[in-house]
């Protein structure tokens, strides 16, 4: 290993090392504040967990799918066909997911995680007239309005809780068949990442990256929360608009529309989720086309227009969320600790790779950012579109972090930011991804066998 090698590497661990402190350092002082005042509102800090060693069913499954991928990970992401990489690595990472999600048993783990008091699947009896319910969302949005709405169901476009409504509808109700949805569609959001990553990078880079992806800590959340399903929209709108402007498809105006529709649908799930354009954006810029930009608008004003002649405004309906969110929790949570805590909880759903990975793209940014200027266009690398498509990610995540409208929970709430700070890794060197793969899955291990999460 040459010098220069050395001391990359020795960065490297000195990035890792500073976010595992920001992470101690946010359950110390966060452990302080919440028993001297109880204003974070969490049993664990940074994390919405409590402290609650276990083994489950599950463990046995996870430990194995660990050891699989540190194992056999990067050498089957070099070699397998394309074809048959996307699907293995969505199947990996249902693996991983739903055998980290059955460490805390079938019920307590996915079939009872989204019946909870805060939950979707409380009201959907009350949209058995879709029409009359949408009409009346914003009307239950306030915590003092009659019939008012549960906390995740007000936080929300209506998109989510209509979702699970048309499960039920079509004799898929109750928290299986809800949980089921949320990992079986969360998970996909590696394959779609990995799709985006070719097109825009190198089939190269996203091979890297692919192991990383499966491994995630982020799986520790996406089973079970309807923000893991809300994660894999939000990655296919980008994929299907990755292949559209670069003109990866056979058809890319129907791959235009459709990424428009998903937009759509994200921002109908999520108000935060809007936030997306920014990786959006930073397609465009790098394919440097805003052709087919006309068909994605189509798409997502067909979303609105849908929504909006059924009688629910997005526009009113985020404005008595910003007022609903500070009559509860929010209230009192103080921002000086949740602007870096948040933060915290970033570190512990993507894990320490992906920070040396963002060591470096932080690095390369001044050289990938003068490339993007039209004389330097053409000199563009793969690596340095994967970099300008990493910072994309994470100005999204800081907006909403600076936004103050995600004071913790930002663990599930920021998974759809998450899967695109992963590809970071890609710029790691090979020989050492099974140490990193390792130190992702033992941290996923750790906070699913140590903690009781809330989502």
């Amino acid at each position: 290993m040459s010098a220069e090698s050395r001391s990359a590497h020795r960065a490297d661990l000195r990035a890792a090392t500073g976010a595992a402190l920001l992470v101690v350092l946010a359950a110390a002082v966060g452990t302080v504040i919440e028993r001297t005042s109880g204003s974070l509102h969490v049993n664990w800090p940074p994390l919405y967990a409590s402290w609650d060693p276990h083994l489950g069913p599950g463990t046995p499954a996870a430990v194995a799918v660990a050891v699989a991928v540190i194992a056999y990970g990067p050498p089957l992401a070099a070699r397998l066909p394309w074809r048959v990489l996307v699907p293995a690595g969505w199947a990996a990472s249902m693996a991983w997911t739903w055998s980290l999600a059955l460490v805390d048993g079938w019920h307590t783990g996915v079939a009872g995680r989204l019946t909870t008091a805060y939950e979707y699947l409380t009201v959907i009896h009350r949209f058995d007239d879709p029409g009359r319910a949408l009409r009346d969302f914003t009307h239950h949005i306030l915590d003092t309005a009659p019939g008012h709405w549960p906390a995740h169901v007000a936080g929300h476009p209506p998109a989510a809780v209509l979702t699970f409504a048309g499960l039920d509808h079509l004799g898929l109700g109750g928290g299986a068949w809800a949980g089921i949805w949320c990992i079986t569609l969360g998970t996909s959001a590696v394959a779609a990442v990995l799709v985006a990553l070719r097109v825009l990078t190198d089939e190269t880079t996203a091979r890297r990256a692919a192991p990383f992806l499966v491994a995630a800590p982020a799986a520790v959340w996406v089973g079970t929360s309807a923000d893991g399903y809300f994660a894999a929209v939000a990655a296919w709108a980008l994929a299907l608009l990755a292949l559209a402007v670069t003109g990866a498809t056979r058809a890319p105006a129907a791959a235009a529309l459709a990424a428009g529709l998903l937009f759509g649908l994200t921002c109908y799930l999520s108000y935060g989720l809007t936030l997306i354009a920014l990786p959006a954006a930073a397609m465009l810029l790098l394919t440097r086309t805003v052709r087919l930009l006309p068909l994605v608008a189509a798409g997502v004003i067909a979303v609105a227009a849908a929504f909006s002649l059924a009688g629910f405004s997005w526009w009113e309906g985020y404005q008595l969320l910003v007022e609903r969110y500070y009559q509860g929790a929010a209230a009192v949570r103080p921002y000086a600790y949740w602007i870096w805590g948040n933060l915290a909880c970033a570190v512990l759903i993507t894990g320490l790779a992906p920070a040396a990975g963002l060591r470096r793209v932080l690095a390369a940014a001044p050289g990938a950012l003068r490339r993007l200027r039209p004389a330097g266009a053409s000199h563009a690398t793969a690596a340095g579109r994967l970099v300008v498509l990493v910072l994309a990610a994470l100005a999204a995540l800081l907006v909403a972090d600076l936004s103050g409208m995600s004071k913790a929970e930002t663990e599930r709430i920021w998974l759809p930011f998450a899967f695109w700070l992963l590809p970071a890794t890609a710029l790691l060197p090979t020989a050492r991804h099974r140490h990193w793969l390792a130190a992702q899955t033992a941290l996923a291990l750790l906070l699913n066998h140590l903690l009781y999460t809330g989502w």
